[in-house]
């Protein structure tokens, strides 16, 4: 099957509260074109960079989400344009986020990243700071960021009973954060699941799903 075949087969599959990202990174624009004339229009980058030089090459109404690690002083770059930021790890990054959005007279929306996989070199933070940080004086004096919900990578294993219950345990991440009711704050997105354990992700309630070998093919490095 070709990308686009790829794209609509994936989407007749999905329940119509799950958004899905396709994720490009290492595809070329070309490849990326064929997923846009297919009708798509999210599209996830792991390194601001290449989404940076993919965005100015492309149409202006894709909606780019920055899905990998997110190094504070790389902010400025794609702060004119990214519509959802990922991997929120910590206060710091989101007061840069927020400076950022603010010189850009805009409000960035993000995505908490929780850890929940065992694996040492998964970011994020615990669901205690999590909530530490949504409580926090601070959160309220920031009016140019949106915490929409949270993200997270389960554990790269064959151990499906492991992958289900990290998947269920952001889920429950998502539930505690959400009865805070803070303010600033609309959480409705989980963001979990991608190519290899997307269907488990969503019975498990992911409702934002970042999928790229399955539509594109392997990576091209």
């Amino acid at each position: 099957m070709n990308i686009q075949e790829n794209l609509n087969h994936i989407k007749s599959t999905l329940p119509e509260h799950v958004t899905l990202v396709a994720v490009t990174k290492t595809k070329s624009v070309d490849e990326i074109m064929e997923a846009y004339n297919a009708g798509h229009r999210i599209f996830g980058e792991n390194k601001i960079q290449e989404m940076v030089e993919k965005e100015v090459q492309m149409p202006k109404d894709i909606e780019w989400h920055m899905i990998g690690n997110v190094q504070r002083n790389k902010v400025k770059h794609m702060a004119h344009f990214v519509s959802l930021i990922h991997g929120v790890d910590s206060l710091r990054l989101l007061r840069e986020i927020d400076k950022q959005a603010k010189i850009n007279e805009r409000t960035i929306n993000c995505l908490l990243q929780i850890k929940i996989a065992e694996e040492d070199s998964k970011f994020g933070m615990s669901s205690k700071e999590a909530q530490e940080i949504l409580q926090s004086s601070e959160i309220s004096e920031l009016k140019n960021v949106c915490i929409v919900g949270v993200m997270g990578m389960a554990t790269f294993t064959d151990d499906q009973k492991q992958i289900e219950q990290e998947f269920k345990k952001l889920k429950s991440t998502f539930d505690e954060l959400k009865a805070l009711n803070i303010e600033n704050c609309k959480l409705q997105t989980i963001s979990m699941g991608m190519s290899g354990d997307y269907e488990m992700a969503i019975d498990c309630g992911s409702t934002m799903i970042r999928v790229g070998s399955r539509i594109f093919g392997e990576r091209n490095y």
